[in-house]
């Protein structure tokens, strides 16, 4: 196959209409346009959603916030909720497997609520400044 020898599919595209070839190619004189009106001539027309005056639909609706892409595979943890796994090394696919976050989760982050007790590797998942120190204040590492 070469690019000189690409064409679309027989019948995709049709043939475009010429017009203004004469009284008796049904498309002549005023080519399809009617008579006279702004539609009518060369460059005359109005934007897109002008209702004519009225107060176009796209301004007449209030204006609704903003949704996060992320936040549906985004995950909260708690250091309490680690505490209580009992391991030594966290990461996101025990978490998952232990019902603390959703299976769809692809990013987690550990915030400082509660207390650990035990050292532990976490793996993985992002923490907050205040977790990282609580985590190496109880012996534990955090690994990227």
């Amino acid at each position: 196959m070469y690019l000189n020898t690409i064409q679309p599919a027989p019948g995709s595209r049709r043939k475009l209409q010429r017009v203004g070839r004469g009284i008796g190619s049904t498309d002549g004189k005023t080519c399809g346009r009617g008579h006279k009106g702004q539609k009518a001539r060369s460059g005359g027309y109005h934007k897109v959603g002008f209702e004519g005056g009225q107060m176009p639909l796209q301004r007449r609706l209030p204006k609704v916030g903003f949704t996060s892409r992320t936040k549906k595979y985004s995950a909260e943890v708690r250091l309490s909720e680690i505490d209580s796994l009992g391991v030594e090394v966290v990461d996101l696919q025990l978490l998952i497997e232990k019902n603390i976050v959703p299976a769809f989760t692809k990013q987690a982050k550990l915030v400082n609520t509660g207390v650990i007790s035990k050292p532990i590797t976490l793996k993985g998942v992002n923490v907050t400044d205040g977790a990282r120190q609580a985590i190496e204040a109880a012996g534990g590492k955090v690994e990227a």
